[in-house]
């Protein structure tokens, strides 16, 4: 398994998208850090996880806090001793057309969904320093690339994660550490299952392939940007889409 004994942290990755990307890791062979506010979800991602024959450390730290981070990203070194791959995944949504979204709207995304992986990354990257080795993959968005009605302030935040995908690319390049980043298209998650049937159908009709994405799809993308095979990319958005934005 091309992960074995490899440490990777998951930020919100209790449910969904998350929970299949550190199930998809564990599979590859590495041990997990499942971070998400929500316990009881983290707890049986968890079980999953050490089920597998992996072991699984859970963190309630809220990504925004920085103090929290820090504390989980040693809880990790004390663990485990090392830190490989950081994903992260950690996200929400406040939509509104921008006329009517209110102030708090916005700032809570952009809190969440960028200065989260902005305080994951500076404390994850220190140990990743130290070992001249490391993986971060920042889970965007199609919306980051092409904008979308009713989501200026989720479109804002993972345009602003690709910014930070490259700056920290090329920052951390000469310690060995790569940072790319996925941007999935319609997957089916929770979420997307409330949406009205017409709006499916509108969504569906845009897609080459004629179907929805799955989390497993994006678990995918995420699993090579962390292992051995792209060892020589970086500073890369990989869309994983059907084709949508093409």
């Amino acid at each position: 398994m091309p992960l074995t004994d490899q440490v990777a942290l998951v930020t919100g990755s209790g449910r969904g998208i998350g929970q299949a990307i550190a199930l998809a890791l564990a599979a590859q062979g590495a041990n997990l850090v499942i971070n998400d506010v929500d316990a009881a979800s983290a707890q049986v991602t968890a079980g999953d996880i050490e089920a597998r024959g992996r072991q699984a450390l859970v963190s309630g730290a809220n990504v925004v806090d920085e103090a929290q981070v820090e504390a989980m990203v040693e809880a990790v070194m004390e663990r485990f001793g090392r830190l490989d791959i950081l994903v992260n995944n950690a996200g929400l949504t406040r939509d509104g057309l921008l006329i009517r979204m209110k102030e708090d709207q916005w700032d809570l995304v952009l809190d969440v969904n960028l200065k989260g992986a902005f305080v994951c990354t500076k404390s994850a990257a220190r140990p990743m320093m130290k070992a001249r080795h490391g993986r971060i993959v920042n889970i965007a968005s199609v919306a980051g690339i092409t904008g979308n009605p009713g989501q200026a302030n989720y479109s804002a935040s993972k345009g602003g994660l690709i910014a930070l995908t490259k700056t920290t690319a090329l920052e951390l390049a000469p310690r060995g550490i790569t940072c790319n980043a996925v941007a999935p298209g319609f997957i089916e998650t929770a979420m997307t299952q409330q949406l009205a049937e017409e709006v499916r159908e509108g969504w569906m009709k845009r897609i080459p392939l004629a179907r929805a994405g799955t989390a497993e799809d994006v678990a995918a993308a995420v699993c090579f940007l962390a292992g051995p095979a792209s060892t020589y990319v970086t500073g890369q958005v990989l869309v994983v889409d059907g084709g949508m934005v093409m």
